[in-house]
């Protein structure tokens, strides 16, 4: 089957400039609602990369998002919010763009073009057999990312993608390819939104479910969440009242002897 972008076709809708605020939000969003019903035609690709990453991180291996532009950043905010959410090293899911740290708030010219970058990027980090690297290129093109992914491939090393068009070069350098196929964008080629959209929901599914089988998820709650600020602390003094039927003054106590959801728990139904 031939490779056919998706992605840069002609979008739906036309004349945007003559559109009304009313017309133009209820056409984004009439694009938006195919985008899970999209992700859930992929369900069982995700599920497969899904159970890889977990295999390779419960061996001490890593997860590394490799991506440029939007892609690359949703693969550094997925790795970033990690820790503070399940309280996992920092170093165990990494998000590497194009371009390094500045391509983060803006374009880094040519970057994504680079044959050789990205796998130097992974060498940097010293990737190794017991990691596994995943693509996120809605193109499924970006030359940053597929070169990547060949090395990896070539050095032994466990790959994933996630990309926007069906057959991309990404998917024969992926071992365990998601295709998400959303179909043109309200903006022709503006890959920032249901392709967006589509890779933001698959990269919550893939790092939720691993660090929940993971162990850092009690029944509903995140016990290993990172105290960060008054809102998440108010929230652990609620777990650890749920969980031991303490009074919240025991909780706070527990919680300020501890700084740990997970061990204030512990420690509170030991002593309850």
């Amino acid at each position: 089957m031939a490779f056919e972008k998706i992605t840069e076709q002609d979008s739906n809708h036309n004349d945007l400039e003559n559109k009304s605020v009313t017309a133009l939000i209820h056409g984004i969003h009439s694009e938006d609602k195919t985008v899970a019903l999209a992700v859930e035609k992929v369900l069982p690709a995700v599920i497969a990369l899904t159970e890889k990453i977990i295999a390779q991180l419960e061996k001490g291996g890593r997860l590394f998002y490799m991506g440029a532009g939007t892609s690359g950043r949703l693969g550094i905010l997925d790795a970033s919010e990690c820790p503070p959410t399940f309280g996992s090293d920092p170093n165990q899911v990494v998000g590497l763009i194009a371009g390094g740290n500045e391509a983060v708030y803006k374009a880094v010219e040519n970057a994504e073009d680079s044959t050789t970058q990205g796998w130097q990027d992974l060498l940097d980090r010293k990737i190794g057999p017991l990691d596994i690297v995943v693509g996120i290129a809605a193109s499924g093109t970006t030359p940053y990312v597929v070169h990547a992914l060949k090395a990896c491939q070539e050095n032994h090393i466990p790959t994933g993608c996630i990309c926007c068009n069906p057959n991309a070069p990404i998917t024969q350098v992926a071992d365990f390819p998601i295709e998400v196929v959303v179909g043109p964008e309200f903006i022709t080629g503006s890959s920032r939104m249901k392709a967006g959209t589509a890779q933001k929901m698959i990269l919550n599914m893939l790092s939720t479910a691993t660090m929940i089988r993971l162990g850092h998820i009690a029944g509903n709650k995140m016990i290993d969440l990172q105290l960060s600020n008054a809102k998440l602390h108010e929230r652990a003094i609620r777990m650890i009242v749920e969980k031991t039927g303490c009074s919240k003054e025991k909780a706070t106590e527990l919680l300020q002897d501890h700084r740990s959801v997970r061990k204030a728990i512990e420690h509170g139904s030991n002593n309850g």
